[in-house]
């Protein structure tokens, strides 16, 4: 059991008899009266967000989940093929359940699939991933480490905001829950 005051972003709870993934938290202590959470969930059966409001000591149960880890091989047309680490045999899946992990999909990478009973919900990129930056504009001379910022697309297509000192060909770490620039890779 988990109780509503615990569970932060990431974490998955059984509501009303399906899994869901907090996607926002928010805890508050009003002046008067008693402190409560708010949730932000996605239903992970079918992809309804929808925000809720909990006392902190209301408990979850957590969901029977399975994991899978999977190896990504190549896409072939609307379908995106993965080889189970265990068996080796081949898992095809349709573009809707790797949304998610779109941005972050990369030949030769690892990632995990998660099952509840024998429905597949999802498929979660590494939380941190080394990905080559394809594009981005030169940085000005003068700019230093502590600078500002500057969009950058990386091999995966994902846009996102690097330090001015980032340029084309350099490897970053990417923090994959947050979608942000952690630090430049030295090879």
């Amino acid at each position: 059991m988990k109780e509503a005051g615990d569970c932060k972003r990431g974490a998955k709870i059984l509501y009303r008899n399906e899994p869901h993934i907090v996607v926002e938290y928010q805890h508050t202590k009003p002046g008067k009266g008693a402190a409560f959470v708010r949730l932000k969930l996605r239903n992970l059966l079918n992809g309804s967000q929808f925000e809720q409001t909990f006392r902190p000591e209301e408990r979850f149960e957590e969901p029977d989940l399975n994991y899978k880890n999977v190896q990504y091989l190549y896409q072939d047309g609307e379908h995106y093929v993965f080889m189970d680490q265990d068996s080796f045999e081949q898992i095809e899946l349709e573009k809707a359940l790797v949304e998610d992990a779109l941005k972050y999909l990369k030949e030769q990478e690892m990632y995990t699939l998660f099952y509840w009973g024998a429905r597949l919900l999802d498929v979660n990129a590494p939380i941190h991933m080394e990905l080559e930056v394809t594009d981005t504009p030169p940085g000005v001379k003068g700019d230093t480490a502590q600078g500002g910022s500057k969009p950058a697309t990386l091999e995966t297509g994902l846009v996102l905001q690097v330090p001015l000192f980032v340029n084309i060909g350099d490897i970053i770490k990417v923090d994959t829950r947050e979608d942000k620039y952690i630090e430049r890779v030295q090879r």
